[in-house]
């Protein structure tokens, strides 16, 4: 992608240390919105790098901070080998919610002023990712959130009278972590929230956005990067 600018930074986390986060932005000299886009539990890999690229092809700056850098700095791992998906479940049951949520504010934070920047910054977070950028929307300030097919978000919807802005949610049907009354559980408690949208897809599995992933599925992908597109043209415009 010719028109895109790719760089690695550095941001200093809360409580000490510093993580490393991907950062992809269009040429030009004009401002524009950042989006704060949150990795899955492979890491920051290179789909999720497809995605920044992507992003930032749309006019936005993309930074992906890498949150397993308290257990593996620049873990990057794919869902084709058995190997790899043991070593992601691992790094998922050993990664610390709160911990994760702070280094995102500290990247919100950084992207608000980040040169090239509006002001304006977004999330969009997938599976665990997606619980997170759940989570920003309940204890962040960042301007709208999009979460893809988030996992284990029924213990956390008594934050769900904290959403006060636009939140844009993608759910899997046939997603095998995010069970049927769970689904119903999400829908049931935003219905009559103005600044939340929830969309389920029929008949595929998680992760089914994933670019090149096992359960991609065109379609459905198509139909909800299509809604996040319109989404956040609206809710970041200055």
């Amino acid at each position: 992608m010719p028109n895109t600018l790719r760089e690695t930074v550095s941001i200093t986390a809360a409580d000490g240390g510093t993580f490393d986060a991907y950062v992809a932005r269009p040429r030009g000299d004009h401002s524009v919105p950042c989006i704060l886009v949150i990795q899955e539990i492979f890491g920051v890999n290179a789909g999720i790098r497809e995605i920044c690229d992507h992003l930032s092809t749309a006019g936005y700056i993309a930074i992906c901070p890498d949150l397993f850098w308290r257990q593996e700095k620049g873990v990057q791992l794919t869902d084709k080998s058995e190997a790899e998906w043991q070593k992601a479940f691992a790094l998922f049951n050993g990664f610390d919610i709160d911990k994760g949520i702070e280094d995102l504010k500290a990247t919100l934070a950084y992207a608000r002023r980040i040169e090239g920047a509006t002001g304006r910054v977004g999330t969009i977070g997938y599976c665990l990712g997606g619980k997170l950028a759940f989570l920003m929307a309940t204890r962040s300030d960042a301007d709208c959130n999009v979460s893809y097919y988030g996992v284990d978000l029924a213990r956390h919807l008594d934050e769900a009278p904290q959403v006060s802005k636009p939140l844009l949610m993608h759910i899997a049907e046939k997603d095998k972590y995010v069970p049927l009354e769970v689904q119903q559980q999400i829908v049931t408690t935003f219905k009559n929230n103005d600044h939340v949208s929830v969309n389920v897809y029929d008949g595929v599995d998680h992760a089914f956005a994933r670019p090149n992933g096992i359960h991609f599925d065109k379609e459905a992908a198509h139909l909800a990067n299509a809604r996040t597109a319109d989404f956040l043209a609206v809710t970041l415009a200055s």
